[in-house]
């Protein structure tokens, strides 16, 4: 199915051309084929779109928070009813397989949108202080350039809270995955935010995304990718004193502890290959470090295998799918290249490896892979991947597995696991990462999420995420 984009970029409340040149293909990893084409925005689109957003900011930022919250919840709305579209479309250019698609890409970006009333009226925008009134107010234009890999998700994680809080927002999404963005940005128009308050800009980041990142009426760049595109964001933005907030990339760890019994440890290596494995592995918080004790390394290594043998690669929309294809050519080449170098220093691959499944000769597939026997300190244990690949490490007692679980330049998530769920809260308090599972402690939408070190800095999600968007001005009286 080719997808049909009748639209141009959205600035200023209005469907209009781009002048950037030749169109963007889209293609569906799973088939291979180009299924649509997005308009190429150029630095003068950019610029139209910022120009736009900062006319329309000083009536916006007017307006009181539950009347913009309101709007979202209308988003949500319209997106629930569009749900099946949406997620057709994304599996069309992402390729994660469709239930998993429903529930995730879809479902996430849906609660996104509607928890924005019960938020804004948890924020004190007004607040005396003594013989002063303090008032957070809306940082201003908002860049928001958005990932590949959870797309909608990340555009809903920025453009809720950013609106909600009064700031108008320029969008730049992935140019991988942007379908999903042209018919958030249909329902945009038609829940009826004013004109220049929200603005989508379709192209690629050395062309649109640092125009946006420089441009002097931007006050703020909320960025998710990847560490070094992260760098260069942060750089354009320091010209003009920007705020940014920065969500990079990961190598996180999943900790065992010693104390686990022979089902509870079976349990949680199983466990941990799935936490390896969503979304093929194309998760920046992807626990895919697991650490075991040194003396149940053969268990953890044979358990593991077994379970990654189970995630069968195929069509997204086959129910029996477990693993759908990476996102594009560029990717899965990264990922076999990064395998095949991990086979050079010695590593030992348990099962998979950097050739095509057997069947999938076309489509953008990799094995399900599983890797031990090399140092805390190699590549395949210190740089991220983004694909279906795990790496076991062996550690001897608990302050080897707490220097093992700190020692990478990144700092997203991790995970531990123990029967005495105290010492688990105890090693979890050591580990330097933005969000940490503790045994089956499930995600929360509604909770920080944001990393140390070059994971990035600010937070995302709930509260914390709507108050990345807003500064403070005190009045003396």
């Amino acid at each position: 199915m080719r997808w049909v984009v009748p639209y141009r970029i959205y600035v200023d409340g209005e469907w209009t051309a781009a002048s950037g040149g030749e169109p963007i293909p889209v293609v569906n990893p799973a088939t291979e084929e180009v299924v649509a084409e997005v308009p190429r925005s150029s630095a003068k689109d950019v610029a139209r779109a910022v120009e736009a957003a900062a006319a329309a900011l000083p009536a916006w930022a007017a307006r009181p928070a539950a009347e913009r919250a309101a709007l979202c919840a209308t988003v949500a709305g319209a997106l629930k009813e569009r749900a099946e579209e949406l997620a057709d479309t994304i599996v069309s250019e992402l390729g994660m397989p469709l239930p998993l698609t429903r529930l995730i890409q879809v479902g996430s970006p849906i609660r996104t949108f509607a928890s924005m009333p019960e938020i804004a009226a948890g924020i004190d925008f007004e607040e005396r202080l003594g013989g002063s009134v303090v008032y957070r107010d809306p940082i201003g234009v908002v860049g928001a350039i958005t990932p590949w890999n959870y797309p909608l998700h990340q555009i809903a994680a920025k453009l809720a809270p950013a609106l909600t809080a009064g700031c108008t927002v320029v969008l730049k999404p992935s140019e991988v995955t942007p379908l999903n963005a042209f018919v958030l940005a249909d329902v945009m128009h038609e829940a009826g935010f004013p004109p220049g308050v929200f603005n989508l800009v379709s192209g690629t980041g050395p062309e649109a995304g640092e125009a946006l990142a420089a441009h002097p009426l931007v006050d703020m760049v909320s960025f998710t990718g990847s560490t070094r595109a992260g760098r260069r964001v942060a750089e354009l933005a320091a010209g003009g004193v920007k705020r940014t907030a920065l969500e990079l990339g990961g190598k996180s760890p999943n900790v065992l502890l010693d104390d686990l019994g022979e089902a509870a440890f079976e349990d949680a290596v199983r466990k941990g290959v799935g936490a390896c494995f969503l979304n093929s592995g194309q998760t920046c918080s992807a626990l895919t470090r697991l650490l075991v004790p040194r003396d149940r390394l053969a268990d953890a290594e044979r358990i593991a295998a077994e379970e990654a043998r189970t995630y069968t690669p195929g069509d997204p929309h086959d129910p029996g799918t477990r693993l759908g294809p990476l996102v594009s050519a560029v990717q899965r080449e990264r990922v076999r290249a990064h395998l095949r170098a991990a086979a050079d220093d010695g590593a030992t691959t348990l099962t998979g490896g950097p050739g095509a499944p057997d069947g999938l000769e076309r489509g953008f597939y990799v094995r399900p892979t599983v890797l031990s026997g090399v140092t805390p300190e190699s590549r395949i244990a210190q740089e991220e991947i983004f694909g279906p690949v795990l790496v076991i490490l062996p550690y001897s007692g608990e302050e080897e597995a707490v220097r093992i679980a700190n020692g990478t330049p990144y700092g997203l998530a991790a995970g531990v696991r123990a029967a005495d769920p105290e010492r688990a809260r105890r090693v979890a308090r050591r580990l330097r990462a933005g969000q940490i599972r503790i045994n089956d402690g499930a995600h929360n939408g509604l909770a920080p999420f944001g990393g140390f070190k070059q994971s990035g800095y600010g937070r995302e999600y709930g509260r914390f995420g709507l108050e990345e968007f807003l500064t403070t001005t005190s009045v003396q009286l």
